[in-house]
């Protein structure tokens, strides 16, 4: 059986332990956090002047998108030997690693590609530590709006310095949503019938070409929950910890435990989960 993320808070230990533990997962936010601004310096670099080529219909990749990845991946490289990279860029295998295997750094070098090409101001650097089956370290980094989300596991999330909370709304009718499309469309307009389902439910919806913004408004308290249904793990692992350490809630669609490596999500403020959940089980195709 697939290993399922363990988002619970950390174990308890001989203060210490406690020290180094809290020591330990500080110095790779804060590394996350130089790493990710250094990849917002080469996307601001190329612009005006990258290329776009389409991996698939419509889901596109830039010369950007390639030079911001290479240049997280070997900061952290130098900064954390021995330690395994998943990126979105590139042939190297994107399967979930072995729980025994070294810490994993997950990395999507432009969350919100599309936004990117188009100089819609709504993309950001993604950045997750895995480790021994868990997702510790979380950074999202908006070069547009120059807000640094930031967490880590037990020990709270962070914008720029500030921390986060998420939102009280625990009714639809007082919720802003926020959800996600795929690339392409044909064959998924059962996410057009969710879109209608919802917005005629709730306070407001959202759309903003990014997961990972999505979820770091999540945590911040600027959107009440998020749904998706075609994610990969570099979209959401280095937002995961900020809505857990904001008080969130994750799970996947039909309310099971969250794993990051399958493409459905629902994520919430907390109160507003068992109102989300209950609208799923009459909504569309139920």
């Amino acid at each position: 059986m697939a290993e399922k993320v363990r988002m619970q808070s950390t174990r308890r230990h001989k203060p210490g332990a406690r020290a180094c533990q809290k020591a330990f997962l500080l110095a790779h936010m804060k590394a996350a956090e130089q790493a990710a601004r250094r990849a917002a310096k080469v996307l601001e670099s190329w612009r005006q002047r990258f290329t776009v080529n389409e991996k698939a219909r419509f889901d596109l990749v830039t010369e950007a998108d390639v030079a911001s990845q290479k240049t997280i991946q070997e900061f952290l490289g130098r900064r954390f030997p021995g330690y395994a990279f998943l990126g979105e860029e590139g042939e190297a295998a994107k399967v979930r690693p072995d729980l025994a295997g070294p810490p994993t750094w997950i990395v999507d070098p432009i969350d919100g590609t599309t936004n990117y090409v188009h100089d819609c101001p709504l993309y950001c650097v993604s950045i997750g530590l895995w480790m021994s089956g868990d997702l510790v370290v979380g950074v999202i980094y908006d070069p547009c709006r120059k807000e640094m989300f930031s967490g880590a596991k037990g020990l709270g999330a962070w914008v720029n310095g500030r921390r986060l909370h998420t939102s009280s709304a625990d009714r639809l009718d007082q919720a802003l949503l926020a959800t996600g499309f795929p690339p392409d469309m044909r064959g998924q307009e059962i996410t057009l019938d969710w879109w209608r389902f919802f917005s005629l439910r709730t306070r407001s919806l959202r759309r903003t070409g990014s997961t990972a913004l999505n979820m770091a408004y999540v945590a911040a308290g600027r959107f009440d929950g998020y749904w998706a249904f075609d994610n990969h793990v570099w979209d959401v692992a280095g937002a995961a910890v900020l809505v857990c350490e904001a008080g969130g809630t994750l799970t996947n669609i039909d309310g099971s435990a969250y794993d990051p490596f399958t493409p459905d999500a629902l994520v919430s403020n907390g109160p507003l989960h068992p109102a989300i959940l209950k609208a799923w089980r009459s909504g569309p195709g139920s």
